[in-house]
């Protein structure tokens, strides 16, 4: 059922309004909100915020842009591949034939339907080699992906386990579904 869904799933490029958390334990490391383009090569624009920074960010295909929020000051230049953390979003249909490649558990009973499995980083690099070697000082990677009717991820949640650091968690929430929204690079104002 989980696979017929993907299958069905428009192909089309298409953006989404995202929401990432970024915790450990009881403590918020980064939150992340803005609008990001999926079926594509990962682009859109999002405010990262710390403890220590809030950031305007723009994401194109080739750079990564990033000032702190609200200043008109240099935008600091970074290769692409500085978007991608722990969550492969710009492969999210291949993730999560992933999942259900590793004995993924399907849990029915809800909407939208939600697949999980144990991953090493191993695993998540054959799907995204950049986003795999970023968890590679992880032991094991407890994956749930939650599926809708239409075939769209509409929210991952990652349990990072380490040998020896503590556990990290990453939740993807995707919402308001729109047509793909242009992006290029920013101009200093």
């Amino acid at each position: 059922m989980v696979l017929d869904r993907l299958a069905a799933a428009d192909d089309a490029p298409y953006s989404a309004a995202i929401r990432a958390v970024t915790q450990s334990g009881t403590g918020r490391l980064q939150l992340m909100v803005g609008r990001i383009n999926l079926n594509a090569p990962l682009t859109g624009r999002t405010t990262e915020k710390t403890e220590q920074y809030t950031e305007d960010v723009v994401i194109t295909r080739q750079k990564v842009y990033r000032r702190a929020s609200g200043s008109h000051g240099v935008w600091q230049e970074f290769p692409a591949a500085a978007a991608k953390g722990g969550i492969p979003t710009d492969r999210l249909p291949q993730y999560a034939r992933l999942v259900l490649g590793h004995s993924g558990s399907v849990h029915r009973g809800s909407e939208p339907v939600r697949v999980s499995a144990s991953l090493t980083p191993k695993d998540i690099e054959s799907v995204d080699r950049t986003v795999g070697r970023n968890l590679r000082p992880a032991t094991t990677i407890d994956a749930d992906i939650w599926i809708d009717k239409e075939g769209r991820i509409v929210r991952v949640r990652q349990d990072i386990h380490f040998a020896s650091d503590p556990d990290i968690q990453g939740t993807l929430a995707f919402t308001d579904f729109k047509s793909a929204v242009s992006v290029s690079a920013p101009v200093a104002r």
